[in-house]
């Protein structure tokens, strides 16, 4: 349980930086929206607090993890049409950056926005480029692993 909620938590807190653009940090400042909050230096800081804080074993493992999960949060926030972009580079660079192929729509910076046809828009490409590519990969995932230890040479122990 530690280890799931660790990783939304991380997955989750490159957004609090919405806080400091209702607080007068400007969008574009270093410290704005999908700046240093958006990071790789910021997932891997975040990932190396949580990992040593919450857990003695397997810390690489779980570092590693983590850092993905916190730095893929700006990679599909790169993905959106809007915006200024992502400085994933930050502080070292602080340029903000797209990919090439940005097919999800950008939500909006407050709660309200939600609450309508926008977020239905934002929710639905989500789904499309999102969800329904990881949820078919979980499931490639799983078939593979139970197909694999099914088919074991006998005399092998299969993990479950």
């Amino acid at each position: 349980m530690r280890f799931w909620l660790a990783a939304c938590a991380v997955s989750a807190l490159p957004d609090a930086d919405a806080i400091l653009h209702y607080l007068g940090v400007p969008y574009a400042h270093p410290l704005g929206h999908r700046g240093f909050w958006h990071s790789l230096a910021f997932a891997a800081l975040v990932a190396g607090v949580m990992t040593v804080w919450l857990f003695r074993e397997r810390r690489w493992r779980i570092f590693l993890f983590l850092f993905v999960v916190g730095a893929s949060h700006g990679v599909l926030d790169a993905m959106t049409d809007g915006g200024l972009g992502v400085a994933f580079f930050a502080p070292f660079d602080n340029a903000r950056y797209f990919l090439p192929w940005r097919p999800l729509v950008v939500p909006p910076i407050a709660i309200a926005p939600f609450f309508s046809a926008w977020g239905v828009e934002v929710l639905a490409s989500e789904i499309v480029y999102v969800w329904l590519p990881l949820a078919g990969s979980l499931l490639i995932v799983e078939t593979v692993r139970r197909v694999r230890a099914r088919v074991a040479p006998a005399g092998r122990e299969t993990r479950s």
